[in-house]
């Protein structure tokens, strides 16, 4: 049997932490945006009933298109400030 070459593979990611009911993403960056990891993310946390935790600096802006991914399902995702 064939496998998929690399650039036909369905990717993955991981979260930097999970519980039974959050999953965490860490990001130390001034601009977020809704990259694949966190589109993914979002997806994942939605599927399973859970919420997607972004955990940035507070100085952090969100870019317009994570802002629109956020208002199709707000209650999915939660901001929390890095210390």
């Amino acid at each position: 049997m064939d496998l998929p070459s690399d650039h036909l593979r369905p990717r993955g990611t991981r979260p930097d932490a999970e519980t039974s009911e959050k999953i965490y993403l860490i990001k130390r960056v001034p601009t977020l945006r809704a990259t694949y990891q966190v589109r993914l993310l979002w997806f994942r946390a939605a599927q399973e009933g859970k919420k997607l935790v972004l955990v940035v600096p507070a100085a952090c802006q969100f870019d317009n298109s994570l802002r629109e991914l956020l208002r199709a399902r707000p209650t999915a995702v939660e901001r929390e400030d890095l210390a």
